[in-house]
């Protein structure tokens, strides 16, 4: 037996040949390579077994009996969501040009004329296994980007990330208009002095997934987790008409959320516990902050900080917000005027509104 890099000796190739004595044949020599190899008799079994089992490559003749030749099985491949990715080595008797351009358009990567040496046929076999081997390396990391991206973002957002990455992964920031939405749990300081750090961080990661949850929901961007506060941002790196209208559905029911996390919790510590709201819109500059090989997507402004003020001064189960964010949307909510007052850091004064419903 051949020694095989770890990745091909661990492929599954499967052997779609008509005639026994040739099937036979081509099993027992791959299987002295190293692989494990699987036979079908036709096309149609052999379709069957491929999305039963997805080989790592296909070995199929060209001219077989019944309804799916060769060529149909490659069609049929190519045209799979599933199983389009699969190498295949379609092995023929036929020499002429045409016939092997017509099997590298149905859908073939490679075709070996018989009669072939089986150094050459082990050669087509381990090339094709190492293009497959590297494509499946780069969909597990694509794959583990997406994961990355959606810890962050909205499927539907990362979606839009992938798309266009230059745009939105690049380093360097663009002034924009964002929606800022800060929430931090009222009572949390005295709760993580007297618990133990275990529950303390049980009771953080159960209110994160919650509210994360719901940021996703309405098409938000997780900012970053601050302690025992949430940010989040709307209108980046993505923008819709209704960003500010999202902001306050997610505040709304991250009020919900958190209110059945409490009904829930049975120790009275956790049950005095709250969340307080803040949101605010305005000009910020938005962006990957940081290097090249580390760097960070945030919101750097004067909005985002008057938000983060707003929050502080948000009781549990208040939602403050700016005037900024309940003028244009007035005729959308039910808000109440709260006060007008100075925050911390600003000389201007800020009107204050509490958010109760939507209408």
């Amino acid at each position: 037996m051949s020694n095989l890099p770890t990745a091909e000796a661990h492929s599954n190739i499967l052997v779609i040949e008509d005639e026994p004595l040739n099937a036979r044949f081509l099993e027992k020599y791959l299987t002295s390579l190293g692989y494990y190899v699987l036979v079908a008799n036709n096309g149609a079994d052999g379709l069957v077994q491929s999305k039963s089992v997805s080989p790592d490559l296909i070995l199929v003749d060209a001219m077989m009996p019944g309804g799916m030749d060769g060529f149909e099985f490659c069609r049929q491949i190519r045209s799979d969501e599933q199983l389009v990715h699969i190498p295949v080595l379609m092995v023929t008797a036929l020499y002429a040009t045409e016939e092997r351009v017509k099997a590298l358009e149905a859908g073939a990567n490679d075709f070996l004329s018989k009669p072939f040496s089986t150094y050459e046929l082990a050669a087509r076999v381990r090339n094709l296994l190492r293009i497959k081997h590297q494509h499946d390396e780069l969909q597990q990391r694509n794959e583990l980007f997406y994961d990355v991206i959606q810890s962050y973002v909205s499927p539907e957002v990362s979606e839009q990330i992938l798309r266009d990455p230059q745009r939105y992964l690049k380093l360097g920031g663009e002034s924009r208009q964002v929606v800022a939405l800060f929430a931090d749990i009222r009572g949390f300081t005295h709760y993580s002095q007297t618990h133990s750090p275990e529950r303390v961080v049980g009771l953080l990661n159960a209110v994160f997934k919650e509210l994360t949850q719901v940021v996703f929901r309405w098409r938000g961007t997780l900012d970053k987790f601050l302690g025992d506060a949430v940010m989040a941002i709307y209108g980046a790196p993505v923008s819709y008409q209704d960003d500010v209208l999202r902001a306050l559905r997610t505040a709304l029911d991250m009020q919900a959320a958190f209110q059945d996390l409490r009904e829930s919790w049975t120790d009275a510590d956790e049950q005095s516990l709250g969340l307080g709201i803040g949101i605010n819109v305005g000009e910020a500059v938005v962006g990957n902050i940081g290097t090249e090989t580390l760097m960070d997507y945030t919101v750097v402004g004067d909005a985002v900080n008057i938000a983060q003020r707003l929050e502080e001064k948000a009781k549990g189960g208040q939602i403050l917000i700016s005037e900024a964010v309940y003028m244009p949307v007035e005729r959308r909510v039910h808000a109440e005027p709260h006060s007008v007052q100075v925050l911390r850091g600003r000389e201007q004064e800020t009107v204050i509104y509490e958010l109760v419903d939507m209408l």
